[in-house]
């Protein structure tokens, strides 16, 4: 990584600072072929990003690299100039809201309302506006009602969306959203990419193999295939690429 992409403070001398860098990774499970090979790519404030790429192409792999719950065997992972390493895991993992395919994993306390209160008061913030920062988040998603009821107790959409409000209570510079539309019907795809589209200028990187959703909340897209990123364009022509979507196993019709 070239350090001088960074001044003092960890930003670029750009206005549209770069938040993560990711340099010439490479990443293998033991004894196979490497998964990632030559990764680089950036992604600067405000910035949404999707990532593409076929099943078993690396992606998930790739986002548990960047919050250093996979270590690379080469290349390097900068947040907001930070290395990600061991040491520095925590002050890293503080700047980036990462959700998991399945919201069942980051939802585990006995209501939605302590949930979202669970990361900020682990952090020290006051329980009185830990609260006061939970229900206006539930408002603002449309799950006011539901503040005192468990995960178990909502449907999928709206378990995505309290996951999701879980994260931004920590109010993460970057946001890393692992296949967030699995298992959401349209109507709640459509709910999900209002509230992306609405929050603050966080910026985003989204794995997922809906296509058309991507298109709707993401600006420039990624495609990860046979181990390297084959592209990094503007997402609306991508997805009019369709024969090139087609070679990279990324069928845009189905």
């Amino acid at each position: 990584m070239k350090s001088s992409a960074f001044n003092s403070q960890g930003l670029t001398s750009n206005p549209q600072a770069t938040v993560l860098a990711v340099d010439n990774l490479l990443y293998a499970y033991s004894q196979q072929e490497p998964v990632l090979r030559e990764i680089s790519f950036t992604l600067n404030a405000g910035e949404r990003v999707a990532l593409m790429g076929p099943t078993g192409s690396g992606k998930s792999t790739l986002l548990e690299n960047i919050i250093g719950v996979k270590q690379p065997q080469k290349g390097e992972i900068w947040i907001n100039g930070i290395p990600v390493e061991a040491n520095t895991l925590p002050q890293v993992r503080r700047q980036i809201g990462f959700s998991f395919q399945d919201a069942n994993d980051q939802l585990f306390m006995p209501t939605i309302l302590e949930d979202i209160t669970f990361g900020p008061r682990n952090y020290g913030v006051p329980p009185a506006i830990a609260i006061d920062k939970a229900r206006q988040l539930l408002a603002d998603f449309g799950l006011e009602a539901y503040a005192n009821r468990s995960a178990h107790e909502l449907s999928g959409g709206q378990r995505r969306l309290a996951a999701l409000a879980a994260i931004l209570a920590l109010e993460p510079q970057i946001l890393i959203l692992d296949e967030p539309t699995n298992g959401l019907d349209p109507a709640w795809r459509r709910k999900l990419a209002r509230v992306l589209l609405n929050l603050p200028a966080q910026a985003m990187l989204i794995a997922s193999h809906d296509l058309h959703w991507l298109g709707k909340v993401t600006q420039r897209g990624l495609v990860l295939s046979g181990g390297y990123i084959q592209i990094d364009r503007n997402i609306q022509p991508l997805l009019r690429d369709a024969d090139t979507l087609e070679r990279l196993g990324l069928p845009i019709d189905w």
